[in-house]
């Protein structure tokens, strides 16, 4: 007997869809038969922009592109009345934009402290915010945060990251309470998902292969996640298969964790 999932004529809003994490859900979803709104700062008639579009509508979707910073409430406003315009209705967020501010606890400065909290940590909660009456209407709703493995635990140097991404699994278990039963929230917290940004991550290193071969030996699987693996939990979360689950974060990282890292 198959497994399938249909999320025929759902809407999925899922943010920073111009590469990596949020591409990858965008695609898994679009396959899965929903259609999709997607958002990032790059204009209209950036690559990425068609690249993320392509992807949707090669799954026989219909794509929607906003370009908005998730820093601004009024931009978020138009990103979910976008969306509502076009296709009526809102069934399934995945808030997924982010960046990591690595500045450490001693040099971080105020701004920098306070553009990863509006980033990293209160986007989420204000796009919930504006698509919670959406999302409730059909008694089905479905929030998805991506926090990180880093909520778990951290290396020196990650603050104030590491700090917002813990937050996010309160932010998860908050609103699963307050909004259930017609919200489900669930928190995921990827570990190294092989993106650009993880290649930028290796390239500041004097040999990038080593440290990218040294960082997949930590990890009992002995290899690093897909942007695709991302996705297909966040499809399987986002069903009615995982309806029971809802307030608590899922940790995808390959083992790494569950590893003492000093006797390996």
């Amino acid at each position: 007997m198959s497994f399938v999932i249909d999320f025929t004529d759902k809407v999925v809003l899922v943010t920073g869809v111009s590469s990596g994490i949020g591409l990858g859900v965008a695609a898994e979803f679009a396959k899965a038969g929903a259609h999709i709104t997607g958002c990032s700062r790059k204009p209209e008639n950036d690559t990425s922009v068609e690249l993320f579009k392509s992807t949707v509508e090669s799954n026989g979707a219909q794509s929607l592109y906003v370009q908005a910073d998730v820093t601004r409430k009024e931009e978020l406003e138009r990103l979910v009345g976008k969306t509502i315009e076009k296709f009526g209705k809102l069934d399934i967020l995945v808030s997924n934009a982010g960046v990591n501010v690595f500045k450490g606890a001693e040099y971080c400065t105020e701004d920098q402290w306070q553009y990863n909290i509006d980033l990293n940590l209160a986007s989420h909660w204000r796009l919930a915010q504006i698509c919670r009456p959406w999302l409730a209407k059909g008694g089905e709703g479905v929030i998805l945060l991506m926090t990180s493995n880093h909520a778990y635990s951290s290396i020196p140097g990650c603050f104030p990251y590491n700090v917002t991404k813990t937050a996010i699994t309160g932010l998860a278990r908050a609103l699963a309470i307050e909004w259930g039963p017609e919200i489900r929230t669930v928190g995921i917290a990827p570990g190294f998902i092989d993106t650009a940004g993880n290649d930028t991550w290796f390239d500041s290193f004097p040999d990038a292969e080593a440290e990218r071969q040294r960082t997949i030996d930590l990890h009992p699987v002995k290899r690093i996640g897909t942007v695709q693996e991302v996705g297909d939990l966040c499809v399987y979360l986002a069903s009615p298969m995982a309806r029971f689950i809802s307030g608590t974060t899922i940790l995808m990282d390959g083992g790494r964790s569950a590893l003492m890292q000093d006797n390996y």
